[in-house]
């Protein structure tokens, strides 16, 4: 099966529909990335098929979960899943940060060359990030565990806003290692078209309010 059918078939098993030039924009990220990969070890996953099971379609079964005009990507590597959204949904702000300066290089050229407006860049330790404002939506995918994430990035969740973490086995133990005053809304397990093994996204806020 050619990339374009794959990522359009898995598109409508996710129900996402997106026009052709957002679809377009996916499978060129991805050959970006296949690209930098050679230099920047960006991803341990290297072949197309898999870049658009495992990156693309696994970023874009988070969607109908991102609520708010803003969002913060932490530990963004590769771009997972901020970019992704971002192509998606063109009217969200996306912040990528990272610690790595090869990584944000990378995620830099992306949006230049896929010439995504909605997209900024920070390279940086996220405890120590402070942007003007703080964000709807706060993602991480491979980050850290989930005590770990809240932690680090508590500062940057606006009242009311939501961390989208994004897991393989459902995380009962990390779960479990919450402090008190996050409550996880829900745990949903995500069907992604390609990806055999488990994958769930723990959908957690403050009770706290402000920070």
């Amino acid at each position: 099966m050619s990339p374009e059918a794959q990522l359009a078939e898995g598109l409508v098993v996710l129900g996402n529909d997106l026009p052709a030039s957002a679809q377009q924009r996916l499978l060129d990220y991805a050959g970006l990335l296949e690209k930098w990969n050679h230099t920047y070890r960006l991803t341990a996953l290297s072949a197309t098929s898999l870049a658009i099971s495992h990156h693309l379609l696994d970023s874009l079964a988070v969607l109908p979960f991102v609520k708010g005009a803003t969002l913060l990507d932490v530990g963004s590597g590769g771009g997972m899943p901020g970019i992704p959204l971002a192509i998606a949904r063109p009217e969200l702000q996306v912040t990528l940060l990272d610690s790595s300066s090869k990584k944000t290089a990378f995620l830099q050229q992306v949006a230049i060359e896929l010439s995504l407006a909605n997209i900024a860049v920070h390279c940086g330790r996220v405890e120590t990030y402070r942007p003007p404002a703080r964000f709807a939506t706060v993602t991480a995918r491979a980050f850290s565990d989930l005590s770990t994430l809240v932690k680090l990035s508590g500062h940057l969740l606006q009242s009311g806003g939501h961390w989208l973490a994004m897991k393989g086995v459902w995380p009962q133990d990390e779960i479990a290692g919450l402090p008190l005053e996050v409550v996880v809304d829900t745990v949903h397990r995500l069907d992604v078209p390609g990806v055999k093994g488990e994958r769930h996204l723990v959908v957690m806020r403050s009770s706290a309010g402000q920070h």
